[in-house]
């Protein structure tokens, strides 16, 4: 494998994975559902709907 081609699939699997999150952030807020995660080194609750997204 080159490493153009290792460079366009870690891409191609950065897409992905934040395709996967945009999509359970939209799905939890329609359901009004609650998401954790990581800040500062703490597991938090955060409403979905409390979230911005890019």
């Amino acid at each position: 494998m080159t490493n153009a081609e290792y460079e366009r699939m870690v891409e191609k699997i950065t897409e992905g994975v934040k395709l996967a999150i945009d999509r359970l952030i939209e799905k939890t807020k329609k359901d009004d559902g609650e998401l954790v995660i990581s800040q500062d080194g703490k597991i938090v609750r955060v409403k979905a709907r409390d979230l911005k997204q890019n």
